[in-house]
């Protein structure tokens, strides 16, 4: 009986959590709230013999944040050296220079727009250095006649087909998995493995853009030029960096699969190169200067993103604990077929959406939370299960920071961007969750 009254509770605050994350409430109070909830329902049975008590202050609160200190240093080292990208005038550099090498061509122009973004945001992240990129490109796009709708999903796809080999977007995604006990004893860590899948996944999700621009080529031919955005917040001139600097963004990518370097070793040494290719490094006060005023800004980028990564380390040590007493029943309901699960969430893919029960960043992380709970599903095969999905909300949804600000600085309707750009990545999930059953899990 006493099992029946907890799974009910459960099962009650996960669908408030879930109703309150569509709805665009706070993440970090909402993983808070159910962590505490979902803490006091499991101790709620031990009396009864269900579960035994722990020191939760010790193991829920303080042990996961302790112990998540590591990825809080490769997300702002990440974050760095994206803004570094873009403060060095490197990311600029490559947006109009690019540009210039098709503006006589239109549609070539855009297929080089989505590749230079997608280039720039493998190493680049955050809302901060999307709105630096965009304030450039999308203007260029305007005069060229591009319409918004298209115009706004290129950017915006361009952006999630990076984030398949960005370190940091892994590392965030990594976090929902650490400390699981896989059955086949794997980790998701990143290196070679992972982007053996990565790269692929990226390339496919590229050519995805490619066909959707292709399909819209007469109207972007016979597009009529627009202004877009206040003139005033772009650089007035186009920025003088080396040329050779415009492979850096690929460059910590390429020390992971060459030299199998960790990502933080990767992105330094990359930072450095940066500021010596741009001649911050002329002067010690230059340096000290540009070196400060990144590190600033782009740890302000992701303040908020690391409280929230923290307080979801206490949801999942509870989701993980009280589902340890739920398992075996679940088992017996949940298929364990990795084909019927995978298909099934490549066809459910825009349930992501809002923030809904197949984001990770939303109502899904208390999904894996109780998948992983079952202790049945190797790590890789759970990762590729909820990050497949979730990248459509980063890729088209407007609850992504990135997303929403492409569509109001455009004054695109919602509804048209969601409508251009969730088909283009909702097909991408099934190549892509192929592509993980062979090289990832």
């Amino acid at each position: 009986m006493i099992t029946w009254i907890m799974g009910i509770l459960l099962i009650a605050s996960f669908a408030c959590f879930v109703i309150y994350a569509m709805r665009g409430g706070n993440l970090t109070i909402g993983f808070f709230i159910l962590t505490i909830v979902w803490t006091l329902v499991y101790f709620l049975g031990i009396p009864f013999g269900v579960g035994e008590p722990f020191d939760v202050i010790k193991e829920t609160f303080a042990e996961p944040a302790l112990t998540y200190g590591p990825t809080i240093v490769q997300i702002v080292c990440g974050a760095w050296f994206g803004r570094v990208l873009v403060d060095t005038g490197i990311a600029a550099s490559i947006s109009y220079r690019t540009a210039k090498v098709g503006e006589k061509n239109p549609v070539l122009a855009t297929i080089c727009v989505a590749f230079v973004t997608c280039l720039i945001f493998t190493s680049a992240y955050g809302v901060g250095s999307a709105i630096a990129i965009g304030v450039i490109l999308f203007p260029i796009m305007g005069r060229l006649g591009v319409p918004k709708r298209v115009a706004v999903p290129v950017f915006t796809l361009s952006i999630g087909a990076a984030m398949w080999i960005n370190s940091v977007m892994f590392v965030q995604f990594a976090a929902f998995y650490q400390g699981y006990e896989s059955p086949d004893g794997q980790n998701i860590e990143w290196g070679i493995h992972y982007l053996s899948f990565g790269i692929p996944a990226m390339l496919v999700q590229m050519a995805a853009v490619v066909i959707f621009i292709l399909i819209n080529a007469k109207a972007i031919e016979n597009g009529t030029p627009y202004e877009v955005g206040d003139p005033n917040e772009r650089p007035a001139s186009v920025p003088e960096v080396p040329i050779w600097t415009y492979v850096l963004p690929v460059v910590p990518v390429a020390l992971s699969i060459v030299f199998q370097w960790d990502s933080v070793p990767a992105l330094f040494l990359a930072v450095i190169i940066a500021f010596f290719g741009t001649g911050y490094m002329k002067t010690y006060k230059g340096f000290v200067s540009i070196l400060n005023s990144t590190a600033k800004t782009a740890i302000g980028d992701i303040g908020s993103l690391i409280i929230m990564l923290l307080v979801l380390r206490f949801f999942q040590h509870a989701a993980v604990t009280v589902m340890a007493d739920f398992g075996p029943a679940l088992t017996a309901v949940v298929p364990n077929n990795e084909f019927i699960l995978a298909l099934a969430v490549c066809i459910l893919a825009p349930l992501a959406l809002f923030r809904g029960p197949l984001e990770l960043y939303g109502a899904g992380s208390a999904v894996i939370s109780i998948l992983m709970g079952m202790g049945v599903f190797n790590s890789w095969f759970l990762f590729a299960m909820l990050v497949v999905p979730s990248m459509t909300c980063i890729s088209s949804c407007v609850t992504q920071s990135w997303n929403m600000w492409a569509v109001e600085y455009n004054e695109l309707e919602p509804k048209t961007f969601l409508k251009n750009g969730v088909p283009v990545y909702w097909l991408c999930t099934f190549p892509i969750m192929g592509l993980a059953s062979l090289l990832l899990f």
